[in-house]
This record gives structure tokens, sequence and C-alpha cells, in this order.
């Protein structure tokens, strides 16, 4: 006797347990399925964004964390190598010309122009202008010679014993007698020059120099602040 192949709609939902054993084995693994459905849905999903949230944080606390340590472990040489610059830039001033050999390196300048022969109708120095190290000493000038004269000029403060820096301020080189901007002037190696303008040589300060600087500069306000009031008698009483 053959028996009936049992389709969905044969079986009776409101008498499972009629059903034959292969429907409820069926059935029990569909729910079973849309349990863990619905359980993955509601509690692992969210799980997942906030685990792959927490890598992508652990992956940039990690590279910082590697770009910090690099930082760290380059601070002892970057300290080293900065005190060997300060070490050097010391080095450097000392060869700068002190206070006390200003004067005459001024006067080196002058006759080392003179021995070119240069001829100088004014050499003129000012006031010197302290800076954070170092001073600066303006002179006015104007020179009259030839192209290979100022050459030998440039040469002989060059060999001057202390290391001269010369800086040129508004500086005019023409041909004697030429009006200012006049191109058409022909300069020939022998013609006269008229150099004028202003030049700025440098010295080193002082630690004293420095120090007396550095208090000026944070004791100026306070000066101000502290000058001695009108005493009380010198008010006149009106009658």
């Amino acid at each position: 006797m053959s028996q009936k192949k049992m389709s969905l709609k044969d079986l009776d939902f409101n008498n499972m347990g009629s059903w034959p054993q292969q429907a409820k084995i069926g059935f029990c693994v569909i729910v079973g399925l849309v349990i863990v459905g619905l359980a993955w849905y509601l509690f692992v999903s969210d799980k997942r964004q906030m685990l792959e949230g927490l890598e992508r944080t652990e992956a940039e606390l990690r590279t910082e964390f590697e770009t910090k340590q690099g930082r760290a472990a380059n601070l002892e040489p970057l300290k080293q190598q900065l005190a060997q610059m300060e070490q050097q830039l010391q080095q450097m001033l000392r060869q700068l010309p002190s206070k006390t050999e200003m004067p005459d390196l001024i006067v080196d300048i002058s006759q080392t122009a003179l021995a070119t022969g240069i001829s100088n109708e004014l050499f003129q120095p000012g006031p010197e202008q302290p800076k954070d190290f170092y001073a600066e000493k303006p002179i006015a000038l104007r020179m009259v010679g030839t192209y290979h004269q100022f050459g030998g000029f440039v040469s002989g403060v060059a060999s001057l014993p202390r290391v001269v820096i010369m800086t040129m301020h508004d500086i005019s080189l023409r041909p004697r007698g030429a009006a200012a901007g006049d191109k058409t002037a022909v300069i020939t190696p022998n013609s006269p020059l008229e150099l004028a303008g202003t030049v700025k040589t440098y010295r080193y300060l002082d630690e004293e120099e420095v120090s007396a600087q550095e208090k000026a500069a944070n004791g100026g306000g306070d000066a101000q602040n502290t000058a001695p009031a009108a005493p009380a008698g010198d008010k006149k009483e009106g009658g």
C-alpha cells in the first residue's frame, strides 16, 4: 500500500502534535533560524558596529603613540644638537669685535679706505643700536674712488684681524658728478666713482651688557609706575 506525500496544506497548525516527525523537525529548524536571526539583528549587529569603531580608534591611537614615541626617542639628540648650535653661535659671536675694540676697528676701516687711494669725503659713525645679543654701529659715508680701488677696499676690510661684518643700506654707486638716476653715464675701470649711503658694522655684547639690557627691558615699566608722588605739604589751600 503506497503512502501519500503530505504537503503544507495537509498540516493542521491548531494540532501540531499530530504532525509527522519530519514536519516537526523542519518547523523547529525554521523557528530556530528565525530566533537566531532576530538575536543577531538585535544584539550582535550593534555590538559589531561598536567593535569596528573601537578597532578604528585603536588603530588611530596606535599610530599617534608610534609618532609620539618616535619624537620622544629623537628628543635627546635634538637637545644635544641645539646645545652644539648654541656653542657654535657663541664662538662666532666671540669672533666679532668687542666694545673696547670697536673704536679701533672704525679707525682701521677708514685707514683701509685711505690706503687703497679712496677719498673719504664723509665718514661719520652714528650712535650704537643694541639688539638681543649684538650691537650695530651705523656709519654714514661718501667715498670717491675707482672700481679697482673699491675692490681693494673690500679685500682690505676682509683681511682685518677681527671678523668685520658690514651691511649696506641705501647705498648708491654712480660716476662722480653724475646725477642720481642718470643711466647714460659710462663707467670705465679708471673713472672716478662716488659711493654714498650708510653701512652698518656689528660687535657682540658682553655678559654684563646683556644682563643690563634684560634688566632694563624687564624693569622699564615698573620704573614708570613707581614714580614718587608729590608731597602733601606742597598743596596750597584756597583762601
